[in-house]
């Protein structure tokens, strides 16, 4: 080994600076693996609060501007905040039946999105102040617990998919008529191909290029609106507090918290299982450096009319299959994402797509998340009558509001507001009574107890099996 050699800092290659050229075309690619994700949230709570084509163009860019700066925030980092590994974050999806919930028990859908950005501030400030114990009280956490959560996510949003799929307009003419249900089959056809037949990164971006065939076989059949293109500016900037100043509602920010804990706890398991893919592991400083770096970048994103922000587990897979560890190349991806944020033209582009080519992709992109939920809770060691019944109970509770939409209307409309959202519900239901099985009395033996870390390897020996390109 020559002097040189051995003179030479050691980098990590978490740490790695890429040339330009690869930067910015893998960041691109993390970029298109998690945009659908990041559109979603917004296009679904945009339908709720009742949002022109205009608005929901700014909505949906104000969502992507944030998304870039708390990427930055994480990838990056600032003093004790961000974990600095090649985390990707954007809208999380745990929030969306809650904003729905609160937009539904809003008289005037015009105060809707002002509460929701209100909420958010409060549950982000509480979870950045929380970042520290909270990387401590993981253990009540389990997967037991997460995967029922992240199962009652992916189940709330389907019928999201559904009524996409059938029309924007429930009192239409052709509401749920063959030629919608045809697009969102299409739609959902073409990404299921793509998914099968591809490889590399058309497969990584199925669900972005299902999206584009479907809204070009809508153009013919005359359900394409283009007008939200047509009018939007090429250079913009989320106006901060566009949709209104900040309102503070208890029952809403109960809500929200709700929605913070999950999110931190997915955070927390996406942390342990990126460390290890990236042979960083994630220790207890890591993890609440990457908490404060979600909850601020959640508490920032509402004074630019974005949503609560949480690490994109679908990215973590990226990083896996192409063996791409540098934060840096992320980071590039977070600049794609304000670019895209400030320029309005570039974000009403998702606008153009038809309500059931968002229902055939939606099919794939909530599935999924359920899919995930479930994969993790067979990693939960459910052969235990303990935990198959914390299971069986919190998705029972989950499930009411979707099963039975009106099964909580005597209760006030402030408690509604969490009573109405099976995530907040399931989510409550299942870290009580993994507290009561495993954590009092006889039941509670740690030694019985599933550790979360263990999902954690679990994910990263799956997202290592298929390092094909």
């Amino acid at each position: 080994m020559s002097p040189q050699s051995v003179d030479r800092p050691v980098v990590h290659p978490v740490d790695e600076r890429l040339p330009a050229l690869r930067t910015a075309t893998s960041g691109l690619q993390h970029v298109a693996a998690m945009y659908a994700g990041v559109v979603a949230p917004p296009l679904i709570v945009g339908a709720a609060v009742g949002l022109t084509g205009a608005e929901l163009t700014f909505l949906t860019g104000a969502c992507l501007f944030t998304a870039g700066l708390a990427t930055f925030l994480q990838t990056l980092g600032v003093w004790k905040i961000g974990a600095r590994l090649p985390f990707v974050n954007g809208v999380t999806f745990a929030g969306v039946a809650p904003m729905t919930a609160i937009a539904a028990a809003t008289d005037d859908k015009k105060d809707a999105l002002p509460v929701i950005f209100g909420a958010v501030i409060v549950a982000g400030l509480l979870g950045f102040l929380a970042a520290p114990v909270f990387c401590k009280a993981v253990r009540f956490f389990p997967p037991v617990v997460t995967g029922t959560v992240i199962t009652l996510i992916g189940v709330s949003l389907l019928p999201v998919a559904f009524g996409w799929a059938q029309g924007p307009d429930p009192t239409a003419h052709d509401y749920g008529s063959t030629t919608n249900l045809g697009l969102a089959a299409a739609t959902l056809a073409t990404v299921l191909l793509l998914r099968r037949f591809t490889r590399g990164f058309v497969k990584q971006i199925a669900v972005l290029l299902g999206l584009v065939v479907g809204t070009l076989v809508a153009i013919p059949l005359g359900v394409t609106d283009f007008g939200p293109v047509t009018q939007a500016d090429l250079i913009g900037f989320p106006t901060p507090f566009h949709f209104g100043a900040p309102r503070f509602q208890l029952a809403a920010v109960v809500s929200m918290c709700v929605v913070m804990v999950v999110s931190m706890t997915e955070s927390t398991a996406d942390m342990l299982a990126l460390g290890e893919i990236v042979e960083r592991p994630a220790d207890e400083r890591t993890i609440a450096a990457g908490l404060r770096a979600d909850t601020l970048g959640s508490a920032l994103s509402p004074v630019f009319n974005g949503f609560m922000c949480s690490a994109f587990a679908q990215n973590i897979g990226l990083v896996a299959m192409t063996r791409i560890r540098s934060r840096y190349v992320v980071a590039a991806g977070g600049g794609f994402l304000v670019l895209m944020g400030l320029c309005p033209a570039a974000a009403s582009l998702i606008a153009v797509a038809p309500r059931p080519v968002l229902g055939g992709a939606g099919v794939v992109l909530f599935g999924s998340v359920a899919a995930s939920g479930i994969q993790t809770l067979v990693r939960a060691g459910l052969e235990r009558d303990d935990n198959l019944l914390i299971v069986a109970v919190s998705l029972a509770v989950g499930i009411v509001p979707i099963a039975a939409p009106g099964f909580y209307h005597a209760f006030p409309q402030t408690a509604r507001i969490v009573l109405d959202s099976g995530i907040s519900t399931g989510c409550l239901a299942a870290v009580l009574l993994n507290l009561v099985f495993h954590h009092t009395g006889a039941g509670g033996d740690a030694a019985d107890v599933t550790h979360p870390m263990e999902a954690g390897e679990e994910i990263t020996g799956a997202n290592r099996a298929p390092a094909t390109p």
